[in-house]
């Protein structure tokens, strides 16, 4: 799913616009034992309290794509109604109202989570009345698409209070305030169907991790049988191992500065498309290749591949791609520039010692002093 879709079920939790049918909950301390658990319709929530499950649930939806939102694919020999998919689309068609379903499915999680302390497993059942759009994307509201049919699942610590003092109006004084269990903000979520290309894909559920990297891939494994994709911080290293591997004794500053410049192309291109840009190992290829790795070099790329990622691994553009800045790091010394400004930096030989050097362009200021930028006298 990409941050339009993710945005559109978002700016659903609102009470103007909401459609949830139902919500369930269960309750599980830190000895993995389930303390209470709850259903009920969600229209018939307090408005005060309607909001904070809005609050909590939209959290998920901010996620970014590859990061901490990542789309995960059930395996296609598991259709059956005993495997992980068949158990989804059973509680997604009971509409959370079978509590023998529930139970079971609050079982398989408490199962496969392992987290020290409290939580709260919620779930909740949508059926969306997605509306069409128009070829220039205008929505239609009176012209539906379909009904997205939905449950989401989020999980949330479940921690005490702060201790500390409190103002009791009623006496004017201050006394020991009241220590409450509070429900905080999901570490976890899946919501299932996933909501790819407006429609629902039964074939794929969106998953969140407030942590990208700890993504739970054993949970994950356990709990519906889908392949977690290397996380964020991985995906950086074996691009940047890939990279040494592949280049080796030639990994000098030149070369690495064009290929940061033809994966700036590359963003560029794909820049109007809502799908995040993730590359396949061919993609990667052809990048290297286009950057000017010699054709020695291409020649060992899957060996060096299959060796720092897999054979199938994908790699997300946004996790192995600074749009902040371009940085060249010694022990002494870090320059930033714009992604887009590398022919700034350039490196030189001076006195028979390789030197970085910066183009000084415009306004230059020294410890916030400003300074004029006057060249220094070219060696003879």
């Amino acid at each position: 799913m990409n941050k339009t879709e993710l945005s559109e079920l978002k700016k659903l939790y609102t009470q103007k616009k909401c459609s949830i049918t139902r919500i369930a909950g269960c309750f599980v301390d830190g000895d993995k034992n389930k303390k209470s658990t709850f259903a009920r319709s969600f229209l018939g929530i307090p408005e005060e309290e309607m909001f904070k499950y809005f609050e909590i649930l939209r959290k998920p939806l901010s996620g970014n794509p590859g990061k901490t939102s990542i789309d995960l694919t059930f395996p296609l020999e598991e259709t059956t109604e005993d495997s992980p998919q068949g158990f989804l689309l059973k509680l997604r068609s009971s509409g959370l109202k079978d509590d023998a379903l529930l139970d079971e499915y609050y079982s398989r999680i408490i199962s496969a989570f392992e987290y020290v302390g409290n939580y709260l497993i919620m779930v909740v059942h949508d059926a969306y009345d997605v509306p069409g759009r128009t070829t220039d994307g205008l929505e239609m509201d009176d012209a539906s698409s379909e009904v997205y049919e939905y449950i989401y699942t989020v999980i949330c610590p479940v921690n005490l209070t702060e201790p500390g003092l409190a103002y009791d109006a009623a006496t004017g004084e201050f006394h020991n305030r009241v220590r409450d269990w509070v429900v905080e903000l999901p570490i976890k979520a899946f919501l299932y169907p996933a909501f790819n290309d407006r429609s629902a894909d039964i074939s794929s559920m969106m998953y969140y991790s407030k942590d990208s990297e700890n993504l739970g891939e054993e949970m994950m494994d356990m709990l519906f049988g889908c392949k977690m994709p290397l996380s964020a911080g991985s995906q950086k290293e074996t691009f940047q191992a890939l990279v040494e591997e592949t280049l080796g004794e030639t990994c000098e500053f030149e070369a690495v500065k064009n290929l940061h410049e033809k994966m700036g192309e590359l963003i560029e291109e794909h820049k109007e498309e809502l799908q995040p840009l993730v590359l396949d190992r061919n993609e990667v290829k052809t990048l290297f290749a286009q950057s000017g790795v010699a054709n020695e070099k291409m020649s060992e790329f899957d060996e060096h591949y299959e060796k720092a990622a897999g054979t199938d691994t994908p790699i997300y553009m946004s996790n192995v791609y600074n749009t902040r800045s371009f940085d060249v790091k010694t022990p002494d010394v870090t320059i930033k520039v714009k992604p887009d400004r590398t022919d700034l930096i350039g490196n030189r030989t001076l006195d028979g010692r390789p030197c970085l050097v910066v183009e000084l362009n415009g306004e230059v200021e020294v410890n916030g002093i400003a300074v004029r930028a006057n060249a220094a006298p070219e060696e003879s």
